[in-house]
């Protein structure tokens, strides 16, 4: 699937990012379109067994995306994307892509944060973070994607960096 996968892929990932960064959302007709042509694309042209591949690729996308979009760190259009990354890359290419994504997101929440001028309250913030999982893993009380008082982060170029990353290393 690799080769095949390349160019919708990328296709995908530029307008996800593009958008992201223009307008802080994902939008549904890109994703939901991706995610079914990822999976179609993998039944008629190599079969079942890539088929299994394409839905245990969503269902890796789903799972670890879930649990961030849970915590209320990213936001529903960001797993959204990672299914439908996960259809055309299957699940072992997509725990590449997405630990590829957490390393290039934190480097670009630094950066992102710096910019903004917040780089002291965003260190401070995932020490708290971190500290207040301690005793679960649960939504922080303000530390949250849907808190209007703190600096928000396109997450979509992170993906599209580190899905990239991915096929040259799988």
């Amino acid at each position: 699937m690799l080769l095949t996968a390349w160019w919708p892929t990328l296709i995908i990932l530029g307008i996800a990012a593009a958008v992201d960064i223009r307008s802080q959302r994902i939008p549904n007709w890109l994703v939901f379109p991706s995610l079914f042509a990822g999976l179609a694309f993998s039944l008629f042209s190599h079969g079942p067994v890539n088929f299994r591949q394409s839905i245990a690729g969503v269902a890796v996308g789903l799972t670890v995306a879930g649990v961030l979009c849970w915590l209320r760190g990213m936001g529903m259009g960001d797993l959204k994307l990672c299914a439908a990354i996960g259809a055309w890359i299957g699940p072992d290419q997509m725990v590449i892509a997405l630990v590829a994504t957490g390393i290039v997101g934190g480097f670009m929440a630094l950066l992102w944060a710096a910019w903004h001028r917040s780089l002291r309250e965003c260190l401070d913030g995932t020490g708290e973070l971190l500290s207040s999982w301690r005793t679960g893993l649960r939504p922080h009380s303000t530390i949250v994607l849907d808190n209007p008082a703190k600096l928000r982060m396109p997450y979509a170029p992170a993906i599209a960096l580190g899905t990239i990353f991915s096929f040259f290393t799988y």
